[in-house]
């Protein structure tokens, strides 16, 4: 049986971004199948972890500082860049994560979230509107028209609201999180566990 992994992920978080990076190279050294998850991070705060809009409003400085900074060193890591805060934060992703089953349906979700990431966290660009995610489907090659058409339908909606209210069920509290079998991991710097969980799978 091959070795699997469910990576539960929203494109507005820039941890996300580092992780969706690092999972995939885990995924080749490890022979696992990676099974992408798009959710509404936001759905899952309201849910389970309303705490996160209560550090925003008022973060402790020393620690904002740090983690400032160790998202640097992780992006300096990886080879990324990252703008954060960009200028829109946090984001109204809903359009952008429906888009993800478009692209999922047509093979082409690691383009296609890749493209967002960057759009986003590379390059400061609003999530939210129509022409930001008509370019990042375009650039994951899927066609204009089709795209906007797939993002209306009852069934994309339905499936980004399954996939959110499972992480929940799952005891997930936000992106990124990563299963293997029933362990849950959280976080970009996860990696080395998340390797040792699917070695020993």
């Amino acid at each position: 049986m091959a070795r699997q992994l469910d990576f539960y992920f929203d494109c507005s978080s820039p941890w996300t971004y580092l992780a969706f990076h690092a999972i995939q190279a885990v995924a080749r050294e490890t022979a696992a199948e990676i099974v992408w998850k798009p959710i509404l991070v936001g759905g899952v705060f309201n849910a389970v972890n309303q705490t996160v809009y209560e550090n925003r409003a008022k973060p402790n400085p020393l620690k904002q500082a740090y983690s400032l900074k160790d998202m640097q060193d992780w992006a300096r890591l990886y080879g990324l860049a990252i703008k954060f805060p960009p200028t829109i934060f946090p984001v109204n992703s809903v359009k952008c994560m429906r888009g993800a089953f478009v692209a999922l349906d047509e093979g082409k979700l690691v383009p296609y979230a890749t493209a967002a990431f960057e759009a986003y966290w590379g390059g400061d660009r609003d999530l939210s509107r129509e022409e930001v995610v008509a370019d990042i489907a375009e650039r994951a090659g899927i066609e204009r028209q089709r795209f906007f058409a797939g993002i209306e339908t009852e069934s994309c909606k339905a499936r980004l609201r399954a996939n959110t209210d499972e992480l929940i069920a799952r005891g997930g509290f936000g992106s990124p999180t990563i299963f293997v079998g029933n362990d849950m991991f959280f976080g970009n710097d996860r990696m080395p566990l998340v390797k040792a969980a699917l070695e020993a799978a």
